[in-house]
This record gives C-alpha cells, sequence and structure tokens, in this order.
C-alpha cells in the first residue's frame, strides 16, 4: 500500500496540524489546494496554504476548480431567489472539497485524503461511519452528503483534538497561520453579506410585495423575498411588536410574519435523502436530528416516504427553514440527512 496521503491544505490552522501530524507518524505527505473563488479571494487562501507548505517541507498542488464550484454559488443565489435558505457546504463537500480531491489522491498514487475536519470516521465490518466529535467544534453536520467511495478513502487527523491542542502544535512547528482566525461565514462571502453577493451574481429585480400575517392579513410591504429567512427579525419594519418571518410564499411573493411561538414546528418534511452507508435503517426509526449547523440535536422518529421522509420531533423545533439541511444521528453516528422542505 502507498505510503502517500494528499492533505488538503486549506490555509487555516486546522489543516495544517493534519499535515504535521501525518509527517510526524512517517508517511509521504503533499498538500492539495482548491482554487474555488475569483481574484483576491482566492488568492490569500492560497497564498497560507503556499506558507503552510513551505514551512513543513511538502510540495503543494492546486487546483482550479472554478467552474465546478459555480454549481455551488448558483444553487445558493438561486435558492434565496426562490424564498429558501440554503446550505451551500453539505453540496459542495461531496461534490468538490471531497469528490474532486479523493478523485485527485487516487489518480495520483495515494490512498488517502486527509483534512482538517473535526469528525471521526469508524469502520465496522467494512462499512465506514463519520462519529460526531465530542468537542463543541464538530463538522459532523456538513458531511451527511458523503458516501462509502468518499469515506473509503479519507482521514480526520486531528481526531479528538481540542483546539488549543491544534494551535500549539502548529505553532511549535513555527506554522505562520497558528492563529489564524476561524472562518465564520460562507467562504464565498466573507464579509457575511449574502444579499450584496446575489444582487452581483444574479441582478434579480427588487420586486416588493407583501408581508401578511398567518391569516393572510396585509401587515406592511418588503423588497424582496430573497432578503429573508424563516426566524429573521432584524429589517422587517415596526409592528408595534417583535415579528418574525414564518414562511416564505414565492408564488404570491409574499413574506409571511407573525409571533415568536408560530416558529415552532412538530414534524417537517426532508427530501433529497442521503445515507453514507446507502439505505436507511428501516422505514420508521428513532434518532436525533439537527436542523441547523448550531442546533442541539432534537430526539425524533423518522418516517420514511415515497419522495423522502417526515420528521416527527418529540418537543418542537424553532424555525425549521425550507432548503437548509437536517442531519440524522443515532447516538454518535451520522446517518445521512436531507433538505427540509416546504409541507
Amino acid at each position: 500500500m502507498s505510503n502517500l496521503i494528499y492533505v488538503a491544505l486549506s490555509g487555516g490552522v486546522d489543516s495544517a496540524a493534519a499535515a504535521i501530524i501525518l509527517k510526524d507518524r512517517g508517511y509521504e505527505v503533499r498538500g492539495v489546494t482548491l482554487r474555488l473563488k475569483p481574484g483576491n479571494l482566492a488568492d490569500s487562501d492560497i497564498a497560507d496554504a503556499q506558507k503552510v507548505a513551505d514551512t513543513l517541507g511538502i510540495p503543494l498542488e492546486i487546483l482550479d476548480e472554478r467552474e465546478s464550484f459555480k454549481t455551488v454559488t448558483d444553487y445558493f443565489c438561486q435558492s434565496y431567489i426562490d424564498g429558501l435558505t440554503p446550505n451551500p457546504c453539505v453540496l459542495c463537500n461531496p461534490a468538490i472539497k471531497f469528490g474532486k480531491l479523493v478523485e485527485h489522491a487516487l489518480k495520483n498514487g495515494a490512498q488517502y485524503l486527509a483534512t482538517g475536519h473535526y469528525s471521526n470516521i469508524v469502520e465496522k465490518d467494512g462499512v465506514f461511519y463519520i462519529k460526531r466529535n465530542p468537542s463543541s467544534k464538530d463538522q459532523s453536520y456538513f458531511l451527511c452528503g458523503l458516501n462509502q467511495h468518499i469515506l473509503s478513502h479519507v482521514i480526520f487527523p486531528l481526531s479528538d483534538l481540542t483546539k488549543e491542542e491544534i494551535r500549539n502544535l502548529a505553532q511549535s512547528r513555527n506554522i505562520e497561520v497558528a492563529h489564524k482566525k476561524d472562518s465564520q461565514e460562507v467562504c464565498f462571502i466573507p464579509d457575511n453579506d449574502y444579499i450584496a453577493f446575489i444582487e452581483k451574481e444574479f441582478s434579480p429585480p427588487a420586486v416588493s410585495g407583501d408581508f401578511l400575517s398567518v391569516d393572510g392579513k396585509k401587515l406592511g410591504t418588503h423588497s424582496g423575498i430573497y432578503k429573508y429567512t424563516i426566524g429573521q427579525r432584524k429589517g422587517l419594519g415596526s409592528f408595534g411588536k417583535p415579528m418574525y418571518v414564518l414562511s416564505i410564499d414565492k408564488e404570491k411573493n409574499a413574506v409571511i410574519i407573525g409571533d415568536n411561538i408560530d416558529l415552532f414546528k412538530s414534524s417537517v418534511n426532508i427530501k433529497n435523502l442521503n445515507f453514507i452507508t446507502g439505505t436507511a435503517p428501516s422505514d420508521e426509526f428513532l434518532c436525533q436530528v439537527k436542523i441547523r449547523c448550531a442546533a442541539r440535536p432534537a430526539q425524533a422518529k423518522i418516517k420514511i416516504t415515497e419522495d423522502g421522509a417526515t420528521i416527527f420531533f418529540d418537543e418542537p423545533q424553532r424555525a425549521a427553514a425550507p432548503g437548509q439541511t437536517a442531519a440524522i444521528y443515532i447516538d454518535d453516528i451520522l446517518l445521512g440527512g436531507g433538505t427540509i422542505c416546504n409541507p
């Protein structure tokens, strides 16, 4: 078996630490990074990745996947224009960030791609599973679109390390990005102004429409449905009391608003189901579900349907947004996930 491992160097401290760990274990390590974003947005991260590679004395290969990545950014923009709240990372990971890099590693003689993700991969009887990292940095939610082929060629060297341990390791090897700030936003929108990005990329018409109450009464005027998402409170205007976005009706070009209590739902439907093992545990099973990255796993029952599944929560969940991802777990094992859709 080849001693060669590719490490996906993002320009951050986590992937740098992954490369250090593998070098210390005696592997031949090569770095690889993706050019996904236009101009300076990509150049800065690539420059940081090159500094890491140079410090560690490993080669760095750069793959230009800007054309492929446009499918992700287009999906992001179109989803908001359609009144949905997209999750671009869940789409990008299997198609590009893991898919393209695993393919590159295999073509160049390596059996594995390593990344700096905070999650674990476990194998039992030839089947690969993703296990949640016990820290608050756990990234398993974003990996629910992966499959057996990818997982059989991926390793997560950070395993159960803490962020402090990782930064200390990088600092001990004089890695310049040892204390680089973690990215908190969508990678292609560094200033977190997604509205400006959509308007720049797609130039959607600023079609105003109605703010409606749950019983259909007009309460005001909005400036375009792509500017709103479920649970939003800020930017709605004054109504004499706090109001929240409950749903978005693209056909009526309407944003339905109401009280916070109306955001809680006992069940949601999901589509585009992916199970990491390839199949669901059964047609109906108990599990835990995260309806957004920062949400706590909620106890639930899932019933598989003809076109997806219905999730029944033990306790109502707040602001389940159509377009977002519902990640499914049993205990600490990630089963997969699906896209929340309108009832």
